[in-house]
């Protein structure tokens, strides 16, 4: 077994910036209040994390490109005959990879219909005054019921599946997304992970702020 770098620097900053985002947004959303000024901080922070990724899956490092882990026909196929290359399995697996690709769905669902959204007491979207009251009615309801629900049950599959993974099948899934290595029996890819990809993805996330700030502002 050896160790390969699956999860460059960038890939593992954005993913735990985005769980404790999420549990925050959750949470500021129950209490309501005061704190809902911290959620809409939260949901814009979540906003630059998505762009961010968006681009990073294009650019960043190999195990972190959508190229390298999209759950195609083909290595679907391969998991569930167990017939998986080393490489369909040392990043996400084909099946993780839909949890993953499902689980940036929704989020980026729930964070438009919030853009969107009015409680009709202290806070509205920044994007309500660009839409119709049909369309604020329709992402209000969206965005406190079934979507906050999607969000929270597809968190609980996320960590059930790491627990699975680590109890029965035992594989650190957590500590690579740590560390960024993954021990493997056979030679993959290596994602490259140096000064210069940290840089990128500094300017990258400094970008995607620059849009979150840029598409705010069209609601005023």
């Amino acid at each position: 077994m050896k160790p390969i770098r699956i999860w460059d620097l960038p890939t593992r900053f954005f993913h735990w910036l985005l769980a404790a985002a999420i549990i925050g947004l959750i949470v500021t959303g129950k209490v309501g209040g005061n704190a809902m000024v911290w959620h809409l901080r939260l949901g814009y922070v979540v906003f630059a994390l998505l762009i961010f990724r968006l681009a990073w899956g294009f650019i960043g490092g190999y195990w972190s490109r959508f190229a390298s882990f999209f759950p195609t026909p083909a290595r679907m196929g391969r998991y569930f005959r167990k017939q998986s290359t080393p490489e369909d399995l040392a990043g996400h697996n084909p099946l993780g990879a839909l949890s993953v690709i499902a689980m940036l769905l929704i989020i980026a669902l729930q964070l438009a219909s919030g853009l969107m959204a009015d409680d009709e007491i202290a806070f509205s979207g920044p994007l309500t005054p660009l839409v119709s009251n049909d369309t604020v009615y329709l992402a209000t309801d969206f965005h406190k019921d079934f979507g906050q629900l999607l969000v929270i049950v597809l968190a609980a599959l996320h960590v059930l599946a790491i627990l699975f993974y680590r109890v029965f099948k035992k594989q650190k899934l957590t500590r690579a997304m740590i560390v960024g290595d993954k021990l493997q029996a056979e030679p993959v890819p290596a994602s490259r992970d140096t000064a210069g990809t940290r840089l990128t993805a500094l300017v990258v996330i400094g970008i995607s702020a620059l849009i979150v700030y840029g598409v705010l502002q069209l609601g005023n």
